[in-house]
């Protein structure tokens, strides 16, 4: 990384993620844990296309993080099994033009992802039946309906 990109490093620290359901405390991912990798992004030309490295591809190694303990890190692998790759996560964000606000984006969305993964699941829908009432009122609904529909069509002169 140049002189440049060490002033955007310093920007950015430990990553937070705020306390939520099956979150209970706070949870801090260590900025050594998170690696960071800058290209160039795709999509149109202009000025700059290239000469920034603005595309950020941010990984992290749920496997072997300090920060979780042995059941968040049990939840997160399984919930989660689908996005990994040897044990890391992995997301890009190109969608800005600022590789700084490419990096927060991927972050934010790394704090989302993990952040439900470690919620707990909702509750299992119960199923129920429409009343007796509410399916008169449907069937009465659909019956004037019908008569609407059948009351267009052309006029005949008779």
């Amino acid at each position: 990384m140049d002189a440049r990109g060490a002033g955007v490093q310093a920007a950015l620290t430990d990553l937070v993620i705020p306390p939520g359901p099956g979150l209970p405390r706070r949870l801090v991912l260590p900025d050594a844990e998170l690696v960071e990798r800058f290209s160039r992004a795709g999509g149109p030309g202009g000025q700059g296309v290239n000469t920034t490295d603005s595309r950020v591809e941010l990984r992290w190694h749920v496997a072997a993080s300090a920060a979780l303990t042995d059941l968040q890190r049990q939840q997160l692998l399984e919930r989660l099994a689908g996005r990994l790759v040897d044990g890391t996560l992995s997301i890009v964000a190109s969608e800005r033009r600022s590789q700084l606000q490419n990096r927060q984006s991927a972050r934010a969305r790394l704090a989302a992802l993990v952040a439900a993964a470690l919620a707990p699941p909702a509750a299992p829908r119960r199923a129920t039946r429409p009343s007796r009432s509410a399916r008169q009122r449907r069937l009465e609904v659909k019956r004037h309906r019908g008569e609407v529909k059948a009351s267009r069509g052309r006029i005949r002169p008779d």
